[in-house]
């Protein structure tokens, strides 16, 4: 697996907005597998955006695509400033199952 860690300040009251987007545009991109978005406790307009794909390789497709660029437009508009983007191999991930 394939992803990046990226830091976002959000202008205030864009949240539901971000989520929305998210939720909208994301099941359609080839080769993603999770998004997990965090609220830092240090500060509320801070979040990390933890984003995984199957391989390098749709991860750059999607990066490169025109419509990533698209959505990544939109999304730029509900941040103060540009993301802090880290890109990276996921080495392993755990999870407890539910019940």
């Amino acid at each position: 697996m394939y992803g990046t860690i990226a830091r976002l300040r959000i202008k205030p009251g864009m949240e539901a907005q971000l989520e929305r987007m998210s939720r909208e545009q994301v099941p359609e991109i080839s080769g993603f597998i999770f998004q997990y978005v965090y609220r830092l406790d240090s500060d509320p307009q801070e979040m990390m955006l933890v984003v995984g794909f199957t391989d390098k390789e749709s991860y750059r497709r999607n990066a490169e695509s025109p419509d990533q660029a698209a959505r990544f437009e939109q999304y730029r508009a509900l941040l103060e400033r540009e993301p802090e983007w880290n890109d990276g191999d996921i080495l392993f991930s755990m999870s407890q199952n539910a019940g």
